[in-house]
């Protein structure tokens, strides 16, 4: 055989190929797999030049492959100060009033990750920001969930944002009863009125942010990602970072269609599909067929307790099928944001007629939050990947339903949350991920979270729906084979074996065999992307 380039020799080799457990040793040559076998067998494949790298008693795994993140349209979801540990209205009030002592030259405030819980039972509005700093100061804040805003009197004002407005989207200025803006924005046509006045960013430095964001991810373990976002400038930034070198991991993008969007808007979006770089390219196409469930813009079958989340993203949603089926006649990947029953419904009614596209990747939907039984099995039935996010679940509801998210809902519909144990055991293909910026990218704590239904490390902590548990193998399967899967990239990644690219992780513990809370926390010992190092444990 070819002499390699690299051996990983690993106490555990978890395969994923079905071909047994017994490899110990894999070597690659010129960015593939070239053998798998046991130790004994490196002495074959060793030439003079050959890296051999032994992790011991360490565990390596297909690379990681997050299902869902933003990571162009993620630079201005985290854009200054971090709220994402702001747990109350106090905390809140003192952090912005520090963030107001070191202003921008720009002399906005800004900040990102505001969980809706901070607000108890009141409802979400200006109020704190103006007792922190007064309503001079202009803010925007961009909320956890990507999809809500909270801006300050200032901002309002520069928008010209006055009262209530219609939009050809479902978004909403919110009012009080007098019809004055609380300072909360629903969804993105809202959210874009004070979005547009904000100051720019440089080129740069968004190019340093986001080089540092890919190398953090390959730095936890993975090598490819699902990337829901094309838009603005992110062919000029994906070009210019790969002049400078490779990509630390593979992209997948899938640029945004709205409603609205005319023929030649879904042309150009098909023409899209043949843009690519060495790491990364464009394959597929996002909708949303709904909002939040904390926002009250999910699409549900009937009402939430606040008599909200009764009405689609797209005001017609025959328009959204329209489209979807002529991208799907056109070769497109459908990925469609659907959080809400109605929502995940008519997503599937849609996709299930939708042609297939002819590179084997699958039509999807994202994050499926709350699933009737009806439903459950139509995901295996009709091919339609469902790509989740546990940590959406762990980090965002409680056991005791005194969240926001599971009041709204009520008992009923927050008992059949995040059903991707009902998924697997239905057959159908599970895609795992972060959708970073909402959720923290690392997948330990995902892997972990998948297992434990409540955040790793917090035994104290009731799960949530422990029924909807994975078993360790299908949590992994969820990053590695079922990922590959939905991408049409079996053949490619997602296992160990020859032939297949050598996108590979190392773990320092085996996430088979460890408690999920230790996995959590366990150094990832190496990321090799194409058969390159991208992560070195010290």
């Amino acid at each position: 055989m070819t002499t390699a380039d690299m051996i990983i020799t690993a106490a555990t080799v978890h395969t994923l190929d079905g071909a047994g457990s017994g490899a110990r040793s894999v070597a690659i040559a010129d960015g593939y797999i070239v053998a798998v076998g046991n130790q004994a067998d490196t002495r074959a494949w060793r030439g003079a030049a050959t890296d051999v790298i032994d992790l011991g008693n360490g565990t390596l795994t297909p690379g990681l492959i997050d299902g869902h993140i933003h990571p162009v349209t993620g630079l201005n979801l985290t854009y200054g100060t971090d709220l994402s540990g702001v747990r109350d209205l106090e905390a809140l009030r003192e952090t912005l009033s520090r963030a107001s002592e070191s202003i921008d030259i720009d002399g906005w405030i800004r900040g990102w990750g505001l969980d809706p819980n901070v607000f108890g039972d009141l409802p979400v509005t200006h109020a704190p920001i103006v007792a922190a700093i007064g309503s001079s100061i202009p803010v925007f804040i961009e909320m956890f969930d990507a999809h809500s805003a909270l801006v300050s009197p200032e901002a309002l004002r520069r928008a010209g944002i006055t009262g209530p407005r219609e939009f050809a989207q479902h978004s909403r200025i919110v009012c009080d009863e007098s019809g004055t803006p609380t300072g909360h924005l629903l969804e993105p046509a809202a959210m874009a009125l004070v979005r547009e006045i904000l100051p720019r960013e440089s080129t740069q430095s968004r190019r340093i942010r986001l080089r540092a964001i890919l190398d953090g991810m390959a730095a936890v373990g993975i090598t490819a990602a699902n990337a829901m976002d094309f838009e603005g400038d992110s062919s000029d930034l994906m070009f210019d970072l790969e002049s400078d070198r490779d990509l630390p991991i593979h992209l997948r993008f899938a640029p945004f269609c709205l409603p609205g969007s005319d023929r030649a808007t879904l042309d150009h979006i098909i023409e899209l599909q043949s843009t690519c770089g060495r790491r990364w390219r464009v394959d597929g196409v996002k909708f949303m067929m709904d909002g939040t469930i904390d926002g009250g813009t999910a699409w549900l079958d009937e009402p939430d307790t606040h008599g909200e989340s009764t009405a689609p993203f797209w005001p017609d949603p025959a328009e959204y099928r329209r489209a979807a089926m002529y991208l799907a006649q056109h070769g497109v990947p459908i990925v469609t944001h659907a959080i809400g029953d109605a929502g995940v419904r008519y997503a599937l009614d849609t996709l299930s007629l939708a042609a297939l596209p002819p590179s084997g990747a699958r039509h999807r939907i994202e994050h499926i939050e709350t699933l009737p039984d009806d439903l459950v099995h139509r995901f295996a039935e009709h091919g339609v990947v469902a790509s989740m996010q546990p940590t959406h679940c762990t980090h965002y509801t409680r056991a005791d339903h005194t969240d926001n998210w599971s009041t709204r809902l009520g008992p009923e519909r927050a008992a059949r949350a995040f059903r991707t144990r009902d998924i697997r055991d239905n057959g159908g293909t599970l895609a795992l991920g972060s959708d970073w910026p909402v959720a923290p990218y690392d997948p330990r704590a995902i892997l972990a979270d998948a297992q434990l239904r409540r955040p790793a490390g917090h035994p104290d902590i009731e799960p949530v729906c422990p029924k909807q548990s994975l078993s360790a193998l299908m949590a992994l399967e969820g990053y590695t084979t079922h990922a590959a899967t939905a991408a049409g990239q079996s053949a490619l990644t997602g296992r160990i074996a020859v032939g297949m690219r050598a996108d590979l992780t190392a773990f320092i513990v085996d996430p088979l065999q460890a408690p999920p809370d230790e996995l959590a926390d366990a150094p990832i010992a190496l990321t090799v992307n194409t058969g390159r190092i991208t992560h070195r444990h010290n």
